[in-house]
């Protein structure tokens, strides 16, 4: 779904796709992105493959962008950052919750087993579906759900990233994750800058980390009318 870190960037207009794919892995680093897994996944996935219509000419800005249904795909360091801090490993299966453009699961299909993402727009999901067919990725299944609701049928779940705010770490997600599993969740009201959370579940409960500053969409239940 996505967010912000209160950051942005002029991006690099006039320049070719290659030449701004690799001012915004400069400013990835800039801005913390330091796991080389994590960069080169980025460097992987164009994020041109995932921006359309007005905004293509931002595709490599760093800086969230408009998508249908009253979404946004999330700035490229927010995604490294929150990948970063999910540390999914080769043999993980994760659950992202808001599948949105569908970048963000594409960058953890380069670095995990397999990827679970859900979203509450019909819409958005079959979008995503079709970018991820043309870009080969087919250990990505996308799926409309209720997010909030997780996948309990397919769970427990080495890492759950959810892509937008809730007030608190949600329980069933928090109750889908394995012991030694990580969720990486931004937390807070929805109308003001959120804190975001990385969540370790052990033999006794959870670990809490804040992590930083960010903007998501809220979290709802339920799903979308498109």
């Amino acid at each position: 779904m996505a967010g912000d870190d209160t950051g942005g960037d002029d991006g690099g207009a006039g320049h070719d796709p290659a030449e701004r794919q690799m001012r915004l892995l400069l400013a990835l680093r800039s801005r913390g992105v330091t796991d080389p897994r994590v960069l080169a996944a980025m460097e992987r996935i164009d994020r041109g493959a995932f921006v359309r219509g007005h905004f293509e000419d931002r595709a490599y800005d760093d800086t969230p962008l408009p998508i249908a249904c009253g979404q946004t795909i999330s700035q490229p360091s927010v995604v490294g950052l929150m990948t970063q801090a999910l540390n999914p490993g080769p043999r993980d299966t994760v659950l992202e919750i808001g599948t949105g453009s569908g970048y963000q699961a594409a960058v953890l299909s380069v670095l995990c087993r397999r990827v679970l993402t859900v979203d509450r727009h019909r819409r958005l999901v079959a979008e995503a579906e079709e970018i991820f067919r043309r870009l080969g990725l087919t250990n990505i299944t996308a799926r409309v759900a209720d997010g909030s609701r997780g996948l309990p049928e397919q769970a427990p779940f080495d890492r759950i990233m959810v892509t937008a705010a809730a007030e608190d770490p949600p329980g069933p997600l928090l109750s889908q994750l394995k012991i030694g599993g990580i969720m990486v969740v931004p937390v807070g009201q929805s109308d003001a800058v959120q804190t975001l959370i990385r969540v370790t579940r052990t033999e006794t409960g959870y670990a809490y980390d804040e992590l930083r500053q960010v903007r998501f969409v809220p979290l709802i239940e339920g799903l979308g009318q498109t």
